[in-house]
């Protein structure tokens, strides 16, 4: 398939290291690509955003006695309740960490530039931990955060789910986890070009293959990881494979952004279509000439740009509205 890339992302995309197989990641080597990427991490600029953001780590307790850390980022006076939104990066859900410098970094430009508590939450990783426990990681965030809030200056009605990529699909199985259990509803779901279907079964899934960035051959290795001899099987609890919900009433407004050349394109496009059709408001945007993470790989790109400006200010709207 000939791929029409935007010329700013595709010079991004030319500049990109490739592994010998051709791809960003070689993901059949899950311990040696978080090597790799580790290395690459040690390389790259990571702004300080020095006294401006107040961080600190929380360390909550799981069922099991193993804890779990929340970075928090607090900009300006912490006197002061603000909105929070809790953030799962991205990673396919086996690769990445909330305490990476870069993803540190993002974490509190994002806290400054709107204004909000931002809450990255150190989810495990698979295949070390197979789903859903990631999703049990984004609940415990979210439900020990709206019941401390005021412990931690945060407007407990306004807390917010984002995730990118596999962070997508932890957020959204969080989601969906806090509607099943009858607790407070966040104010809003965000999801860039999110990870949510096992099944690999859409066209998108099946077109991009030749990419190099995060191509068929990436998907089938990370959900191999996440679901073990589950992937594809048809008794896959949505909590493991948000895709697979089939109800999808009383979820939060959503946000949901993704690449015409994204292999997650055309899943992510039915999950948009079925939360409208439970009622549930979506602002749904497909970025022409993009593949997936262009915003990360060419971030001063004018169609980098363009998403950014456009998830700033619906995440204003939702969270301080």
């Amino acid at each position: 398939m000939a791929y029409d890339i935007d010329p700013e992302l595709a010079a991004a995309l030319a500049a990109l290291p490739k592994t010998p197989n051709g791809a960003l990641l070689d993901l059949s080597d899950i311990p040696a690509c978080r090597e790799r990427v580790a290395a690459a991490e040690a390389w790259l600029p990571a702004p300080d955003p020095g006294p401006r953001v107040k961080a600190e780590t929380l360390s909550l307790p799981r069922p099991d006695g193993t804890r779990l850390d929340v970075l928090m980022f607090h900009p300006g006076d912490t006197g002061r309740v603000r909105p929070a939104l809790l953030y799962f990066h991205a990673g396919g859900q086996v690769l990445g960490s909330a305490h990476d410098r870069t993803a540190r970094a993002y974490a509190a430009d994002l806290a400054l530039r709107l204004d909000v508590v931002l809450a990255a939450v150190d989810y495990r990783l698979a295949p070390e931990t197979p789903a859903p426990g990631a999703a049990e990681d984004g609940h415990l965030a979210y439900t020990y955060l709206t019941a401390h809030a005021a412990a931690h200056g945060i407007d407990p009605d306004r807390v917010g789910l984002a995730g990118a990529s596999g962070g997508g699909a932890v957020a959204t199985a969080a989601a969906l986890m806090v509607r099943d259990r009858g607790e407070r509803s966040p104010r809003l779901l965000s999801l860039h070009y999110p990870m949510l279907d096992d099944r690999n079964e859409t066209r998108s899934s099946r077109e991009i293959t030749g990419l190099g960035v995060w191509d068929r051959r990436e998907n089938l290795y990370a959900w191999a990881a996440v679901l073990g001899d589950r992937v594809g099987a048809p008794d896959v609890h949505p909590y493991c494979a948000p895709g697979r919900a089939t109800d999808l009433a009383g979820l939060p407004d959503t946000f949901v952004a993704v690449g015409q050349f994204d292999v997650f394109r055309d899943e992510d496009l039915d999950f948009a279509r079925r939360l409208i059709d439970a009622g549930v408001p979506v602002d749904l945007h497909v970025y022409a000439h993009a593949f997936h993470s262009w915003d990360v790989f060419a971030p001063r790109s004018a169609l980098s740009r363009t998403l950014e400006q456009t998830w700033h200010d619906y995440l204003r709207r939702h969270l301080h509205g």
